[in-house]
């Protein structure tokens, strides 16, 4: 893959002593964070059941531009959920504190082939993971696995003089093949995921970027939830999530500006065949971010502080980025 895989202004920046300093800096914070993670955790017991793991922020600024070839990126979570919700938005007492680091490993190609006038792809995703939901219990290792077989990437389009670049993706989410009923707080459960995604970035102006990422999730019914559930069988609800950025490019391939994220649960988790009514889970974030790319090598940096959450925890939320384009 070119330079130009990922179509950022100042892609081809001239080598500067402070520049190079900052990104070996980026690079080593980031391989001292790459195999650690974060799994929204079920702790508020059988009335509500929890969402999976989800991309809450993960992908941020100029994240739909693209071309043919390949790209591997490691994504760093850091989580410090300091209190976990109802539904009424209410602190649950004694639920206590959920910290969590994960890495995610993210391998994509994209073909000079086409179809419906975009280049087709395909990706994988593998997440590990460390969760300590303290007095709840602890748990780590490998997370599910995500798998497209098919994406599409489209080229640059112009509507009315604004550059906008576009994909789709259909996403599956499966469990490693391991998994332990015996532990309430779990990386994985025995069911899959379909999670489809809409990703749009417009320039309104040479300087400003906006990129909207927009998923939908289904969920498959889980037939072995943990024994401390009770429950034969749960599901959890379907949900749309969306990132949102606008950024501003201040200086060559340096953008900075706030990202944001949301995510609501649009029907109703099932335990036993059914339905737990009144149980949405819901929660919006928004901090300051940036990305930096010289030549082909990207770095991000998010953080983000939630608000608004409803039957989960909620706190702060780092992610840390690096991608290299070929």
């Amino acid at each position: 893959m070119s330079n130009e895989s990922i179509a950022l202004s100042g892609a081809g920046a001239t080598r500067r002593p402070l520049l190079d300093k900052v990104c070996g800096w980026l690079s080593k914070l980031l391989c001292v964070a790459m195999l650690i993670g974060l799994q929204s955790t079920s702790l508020a017991g059988q009335s509500h059941v929890a969402e999976p793991a989800l991309n809450l922020g993960d992908t941020s600024f100029l994240d739909a531009p693209a071309l043919p070839g390949f790209v591997l990126e490691q994504i760093a979570d850091g989580t410090r959920a300091g209190r976990i919700v109802d539904a009424s938005g209410n602190t649950i007492p004694g639920a206590g504190a959920v910290n969590s680091l994960s890495g995610l490993t993210h391998f994509a190609w994209i073909a000079h082939k086409g179809i419906f006038g975009a280049w087709y792809g395909a990706e994988i995703v593998v997440a590990a993971a460390d969760v300590d939901a303290t007095a709840s219990g602890q748990a780590g290792g490998i997370g599910n696995l995500t798998i497209s077989p098919f994406l599409l990437q489209w080229p640059t389009l112009h509507l009315f003089h604004i550059p906008i670049d576009q994909r789709a993706d259909l996403d599956f989410d499966f469990p490693p093949g391991h998994f332990s009923r015996s532990n309430p707080v779990t990386l994985t459960n025995d069911n899959f995921t379909i999670h489809p995604y809409y990703d749009i970035t417009a320039h309104p102006t040479k300087r400003i970027e906006t990129s909207w990422r927009v998923h939908y999730l289904w969920n498959s019914t889980d037939h072995a939830p943990p024994f401390t559930s009770g429950a034969e069988s749960t599901q959890a609800g379907q949900a749309i999530h969306f990132n949102a950025t606008v950024g501003y490019n201040i200086y060559k391939g340096l953008w900075v500006g706030p990202n944001a994220y949301f995510l609501s649960q649009i029907t109703d988790g099932k335990v036993n065949g059914v339905a737990l009514p009144n149980s949405p889970e819901r929660v919006a974030a928004i901090g300051p971010g940036m990305v930096y790319n010289y030549k082909k090598w990207f770095y991000w940096a998010n953080e983000y502080q939630e608000f608004g959450a409803e039957d989960r925890a909620t706190g702060h939320k780092l992610v840390l980025r690096l991608t290299k384009v070929w």
